[in-house]
């Protein structure tokens, strides 16, 4: 039902005016929406613009057209929600070049299917096994070959075929799809909550499918351990040229047995001690210090009518990015891997997205008791496509990708030893933020371009925090309206009160986190924002009772082409 114009007047054969519009809202949501009246009335601590400068659609509707705007924007099931659903593939694009105006030269739209079936997970027999990589037995190696080399072979039409499966993808990283509900925005499943679960179903089907293929219900990924000195190296089944898991577009700079640099930067690594220690640290902080609230490990929340690149999570803005610039080729477009639009053409790939895949396990058996999960309906309710191993079209949701187990895989188990690799300060009790000469935040610096490194004095609402302070709300470094060319590979890092200013080693308290985007084959501008962690590195540099601390951004790649809005200190639970 359309919502009606604010001018048009009221008339009898609207069904809705026959009683007071409260009998259309359920009773939860009403609370709800009570809640947020009350958050407006008083100043709610969470804002209704998003990190982009757009309103959030259900609030304007809610303050300009009232509760029948609201309830005609979504589904009867739902008033409020308003989950990524989906996309129409009959109206998938090629995408457009914005900065010329002219589609992509290249076409990742799939196979057009007359039926969606919802899909359900089925009863799990048979336990699919995803080995380490760099363990895999050379039986394991042959088979893995064999289903790929198979799934090469597959018809060129046919969904489950190897350039099929990679432009699945290209398709929903490289805004080829607008949002149903929303056609003047588009889909883009990373740097949002989208990234994890949307990567597990895609691995998921891509594994069915092989498995299928070479007929063992047992089949399963291997994972790259590259967040193990072990497992660092690009295994060694990629490399042979005969085989169906080569690519000859990686960076040859990196081959085995030069360790993974999960800090890259785009120039070529030193393969050193400090690389591994470094590594470590980078671990450290995505999967412990960086992450004690939801958003700040999955992503920010992305819906139908939020614009793309909300916020990443940890994880995918650091280890992650930096991988797939590192096997990419080392060419400006960074081809295969390097690239969203063709990383899944690189055998690898999966291997990469198996650890990740993995590393989101893990992460969820730490949280002990804590909430491992959104129960925010927007999220658990989100629905994507894809083409199961008999090549049908189904519609998967993101509350099915929640166990792996009852998804029927699971992971050899290994070493993960950046889990006791919490970082020492260099330097502790630091006067540095009261010594500097750098500007205060309030200045007139931002927005700021990242040419040079910059530094700036951020205030502290609150400091002498206790225990159950931290305990209830993580104080968090807040770097937002952070413009970059989506086209480019562009990274920095970020430190708190560092003194030595050795921007190569990370090994150290003092090391707060990064920011790197891997490059789209669609050049646009694009806004987002980062988190990071405050509370324990505070507590490990001894500055809690300090008024204001010394942020250091640091361009590691593209400086010329990173804009930074605005710093900040905020308190989330």
């Amino acid at each position: 039902m359309a919502t009606l114009p604010l001018s048009s007047p009221l008339t009898t054969n609207a069904p809705f005016l026959t009683k007071p519009p409260s009998i259309f809202i359920h009773a939860k949501q009403r609370d709800r929406f009570r809640v947020l009246c009350e958050q407006n009335q008083k100043g709610s601590t969470k804002s209704d613009e998003t990190s982009n400068g757009k309103f959030d659609r259900r609030n304007v509707l809610l303050g300009m057209g009232g509760l029948y705007s609201a309830a005609n924007l979504v589904s009867s099931s739902s008033t409020f929600a308003t989950p990524l659903a989906g996309p129409d593939f009959t109206k998938c694009s090629r995408g457009t070049n914005l900065n010329t105006s002219q589609p992509l030269d290249v076409d990742c739209c799939p196979p057009v299917a007359t039926e969606i079936i919802d899909y359900k997970l089925p009863p799990v027999t048979k336990m699919r096994f995803r080995p380490a990589a760099h363990l895999a037995t050379d039986e394991y190696i042959a088979k893995y070959d064999k289903a790929v080399e198979l799934m090469k072979a597959l018809p060129a039409d046919d969904p489950r075929n190897f350039m099929q499966q990679a432009n699945v993808h290209c398709a929903y990283c490289n805004l080829t799809y607008d949002q149903v509900g929303a056609s003047d925005l588009k889909i883009q499943i990373h740097n949002s909550w989208h990234f994890y679960p949307w990567h597990r179903w895609y691995l998921y089907f891509y594994e069915r499918i092989l498995g299928k293929l070479i007929d063992d219900p047992t089949f399963g990924l291997p994972f790259w351990n590259w967040d193990n000195p072990k497992g660092m190296a690009m295994p060694a089944m990629f490399v042979k040229t005969s085989s169906s898991l080569f690519d000859a577009r990686r960076n040859q700079n990196h081959l085995p047995p030069a360790s993974t640099d999960l800090a890259y930067t785009g120039t070529q690594s030193v393969d050193t001690p400090q690389i591994i220690s470094n590594n470590l640290t980078v671990m450290y902080n995505e999967m412990v210090r960086n992450v004690q609230t939801l958003e700040d490990f999955y992503g920010a929340r992305y819906n139908t009518g939020t614009q793309p690149d909300p916020g990443p999570g940890t994880v995918e803005r650091g280890s992650h990015a930096a991988l797939h610039v590192w096997v990419g080729e080392a060419t400006s477009s960074g081809e295969d891997m390097g690239n969203f639009y063709s990383c899944g053409r690189e055998p690898m790939f999966f291997c990469h997205h198996t650890n990740v895949d993995r590393l989101w396990t893990i992460w969820r058996d730490l949280r002990g008791s804590k909430t491992k999960d959104f129960i925010d309906s927007d999220w658990l309710d989100a629905s994507y496509l894809f083409y199961d191993e008999n090549a049908q079209l189904v519609r998967v949701k993101v509350s099915d990708t929640l166990d792996n187990k009852k998804m029927g895989y699971d992971f050899q188990k290994v070493d993960t030893p950046w889990l006791k690799n919490r970082p020492v300060a260099r330097a502790k009790k630091s006067k540095v933020a009261t010594t500097t000469a750098a500007p205060s935040v309030d200045s007139t610096i931002f927005p700021a371009k990242l040419d040079k490194v910059v530094k700036v004095l951020v205030p502290r609402p609150k400091k002498s925090r206790s225990k159950k302070d931290k305990e209830n709300e993580e104080e968090l470094l807040v770097i937002e309206g952070i413009e970059v060319d989506t086209a480019k590979f562009v990274k920095f890092d970020v430190f708190v009160n560092d003194e030595d200013d050795n921007p190569n080693t990370l090994d150290k308290a003092e090391y707060a986190g990064c920011f790197s985007q891997v490059p789209h084959k669609n050049s646009t501008r694009s806004k987002t924002k980062i988190r990071l962690g405050l509370s324990e590195l505070l507590e490990d540099l001894d500055v809690e009772d300090d008024e204001k601390i010394l942020v250091s951004l640091v361009p590691k790649a593209g400086g010329d082409d990173i804009t930074i809005g605005g710093i900040k200190i905020i308190y989330a639970s």
